[in-house]
């Protein structure tokens, strides 16, 4: 990682470099998002040194780069630039464009030993969803989540709730929003800012449907499924009044709940750590509720190899990937952050142990992953996807049905998907 010296510091460097054999380090510049909870950079800094303490024949630049698309823009120009760019942490639902546009290796093809093999198999199914196209792994798990509900505790008791049981059904998550609503309060906020597409995938997949193929090729918006999970999703404020009318800001929303604005959210588990520092009250967090079943689809960022690289370069890019994913530096990265250890591994470790029993809310979001589905994601990702999202906002704001919104993306999506149809 760079570090800056004073001239004091450099002169005394040069001095002692008699004493230490000189050797040609391997450079690495990583792009990583930051955009959510506390200061990551931090943690990923922490990392870093410590990687570079063990391997000082590996030099590594971290470039902070904003949210997940502001990063696949810089890391995109950079390599388009020659600048220097081996890996990058971005959108696990990323793969499918970067592998149309031939910018990344799968890691099937860079591990070569045993153990390497063994490592590539050791993370959790479910986060290894968006990981794979075309039968190959080409992103690793790391800042990875799935959705969950958040809930004030205080205010479940205050409204004759039982506040260590969240509401496990549609139904009873609507009997509680009703009760815990009241002026200058409302019963739940679900963010339809930032993803509203990931939003819309809890919906659909608790009622029974997924909202695209496994190969990316085909989507299913206009299922009857999808429509009412949709029309379901605007009867919250249309309807009930448990929820605002109109949209519901990603960024601000977690600020929303702990000052009381909201009894409930839905909202990443990487914000979890956030949550605990800042509520001032007793807070729950659980598996959102099912319909016909339960379930939540995953999200974050995986870590994927660009091809432009070295083999060198992505020896030393592999064997940093390694460091940051073992379970002791996973089990740091959940206790820190909130998101998911990406392996059993992780869990097992006595730090995250200790921290599960102390903080079983931690513990929710792994959990989950037995009935967790791969974020959305096809060919086409960013065209498909602003479909989506423009018709659940539309939906939202009442300018358009659940249908005919969803018609509309459908149709669209299909046009984008022809090419891709085997």
């Amino acid at each position: 990682m760079k570090h800056f010296f004073t001239a004091a510091a450099i002169s005394a460097g040069l001095l002692a470099t008699t004493a230490v054999p000189a050797f040609a380090q391997t450079k690495l510049t990583m792009y990583y998002p930051i955009a959510v909870g506390g200061p990551l950079t931090k943690v990923i800094d922490g990392m870093i040194e410590g990687f570079e303490k063990e391997n000082p024949e590996i030099d590594v630049t971290a470039v902070y780069a904003g949210n997940y698309d502001d990063t696949r823009v810089r890391a995109l120009s950079a390599l388009q630039s020659g600048e220097p760019a081996q890996l990058s942490v971005l959108f696990s639902i990323d793969a499918y464009d970067l592998v149309e546009q031939d910018l990344i290796v799968s890691f099937d093809d860079v591990v070569k030993t045993e153990e390497e093999k063994q490592w590539l198999e050791g993370f959790y199914p479910a986060l290894m969803a968006n990981s794979k196209v075309e039968g190959k792994t080409w992103g690793i798990p790391f800042q990875r989540s799935t959705i969950v509900m958040y809930y004030n505790k205080d205010m479940f008791r205050e409204a004759g709730l039982d506040p260590e049981k969240a509401p496990k059904t549609w139904d009873e998550m609507l009997a509680a929003g009703k009760a815990l609503a009241k002026d200058g309060r409302y019963g739940l906020m679900v963010p339809s800012t930032g993803y509203p597409y990931w939003m819309l995938q809890c919906f659909a997949i608790q009622n029974g449907k997924e909202l695209m193929s496994k190969d990316g090729s085909e989507v299913y918006f206009d299922d009857p499924a999808v429509i009412e999970a949709l029309a379901f999703w605007r009867s919250l404020s249309a309807e009930h009044k448990i929820s605002p009318e109109g949209l519901v800001e990603w960024g601000t929303l977690r600020q929303a709940f702990v000052q009381g604005q909201t009894a409930m959210m839905w909202h990443t588990t990487g914000n979890l750590t956030a949550v605990k520092n800042e509520a001032k009250f007793d807070f729950g967090v659980a598996e959102l509720p099912a319909q016909k079943q339960p379930g939540s689809p995953t999200g974050g960022g995986n870590f994927y190899l660009f091809k432009k690289a070295t083999d060198e370069e992505r020896a030393a890019s592999l064997k940093l990937i390694r460091y940051m994913t073992a379970p002791e530096r996973a089990a740091e990265w959940s206790i820190t952050t909130g998101y998911v250890g990406v392996s059993q591994a992780a869990y097992e470790t006595d730090k995250l142990m200790a921290y599960g029993q102390e903080f079983p809310q931690a513990l929710v979001a792994r959990d989950q992953l037995k009935v967790a589905i791969a974020e959305f994601s096809t060919w086409e990702t960013a065209r498909v996807r602003e479909a989506l999202n423009n018709a659940v906002q539309a939906t939202l704001t009442g300018s358009q049905t659940a249908e005919e919104a969803l018609k509309a993306a459908q149709a669209n999506a299909e046009q984008l998907l022809k090419p891709y149809k085997k």
